[in-house]
């Protein structure tokens, strides 16, 4: 049989395996936008169009005609709205493919910067834990915090020992709020995260472990804080208080809750605390 009728009899299987690549790299494609506007505004501006289009689908249903018009125009101009809308978004998503960042990251440079990551952590926490600097550390992990990133002051600045440090120094403009990190950079600081009303915590905890604990109960963000008295180190995350850790323990923790690390050792704290979410 010549070559080319043997071609001609894989044709329609290689035209069914082509169309099954495309549908996975358009999900694909979907599933990085979802990841990049995650725990960004434009999330709820992503469910306003859904709202859109599907009140256009039931003024139809019900023949609205003056409500369908409408519904209409936006949707004929919704296009050039998008782009003023998540402008933002659109700009990061092609700084990311300039950099050949949008689609995957080596293994090697994930690790490094989870090192580089936790190494700017343990540094600053073991300097403010030293000389008894308060400190409260939100990260971010699934949920998403810009609820509470705005009612700080933005930064949008890369992780470092020296500026969280910088940040907590006693009498410095934003040492009372929160600091939240969002996608490995410091989103914004002196922010204002909710306190917890469970009456099992205890009495002596201050006001940065109250909400330490308020925005685990509600998020599933780890909370690091640094007690401005004692200089004791307490993680919260998953409705659960670490307290009165080691540098070693904190680390080890910290990686845990953070990354997901599997390997985790036994935490020697002196207190822990656990309870219900709503009480």
């Amino acid at each position: 049989m010549p070559l080319l009728d043997r071609f001609a009899d894989f044709t329609p299987f290689t035209s069914i395996f082509m169309n099954i690549v495309d549908v996975l790299l358009v999900w694909f494609v979907i599933y990085k936008i979802l990841t990049i506007i995650k725990g960004t505004k434009a999330v709820q501006l992503l469910k306003g169009i859904f709202v859109i289009v599907i009140a256009r689908i039931a003024t139809e249903f019900f023949g609205l005609d003056t409500l369908q018009q409408m519904l209409e125009q936006v949707i004929r101009w919704g296009f050039l709205a998008i782009i003023i809308i998540f402008q933002p978004e659109l700009r990061r998503a092609l700084e990311q493919l300039g950099r050949g960042r949008l689609f995957a990251r080596t293994m090697m440079q994930e690790e490094a910067e989870k090192e580089r990551l936790l190494g700017a952590m343990s540094k600053s926490v073991s300097y403010m834990a030293k000389r008894r600097i308060g400190a409260l550390i939100s990260i971010e992990r699934e949920t998403g915090l810009s609820d509470y990133i705005e009612t700080g002051i933005p930064l949008d600045s890369v992780v470092s020992s020296e500026l969280l440090i910088n940040i907590f120094i006693p009498n410095a403009p934003l040492h009372d709020g929160a600091v939240i990190i969002e996608k490995n950079r410091i989103a914004a600081a002196g922010c204002y995260l909710p306190l917890s009303e469970s009456a099992f915590i205890s009495k002596e905890l201050g006001t940065r472990h109250r909400a330490a604990i308020g925005l685990s109960e509600v998020t599933d963000a780890v909370i690091i804080v640094v007690s401005e008295e004692t200089g004791a180190i307490s993680i919260a995350a998953d409705s659960e208080l670490d307290r009165d850790l080691s540098m070693e323990d904190f680390e080890t923790r910290l990686r845990k809750v953070w990354f997901g690390t599997s390997s985790e050792q036994t935490v020697s704290s002196k207190w822990k605390w656990r309870w219900r979410k709503n009480g």
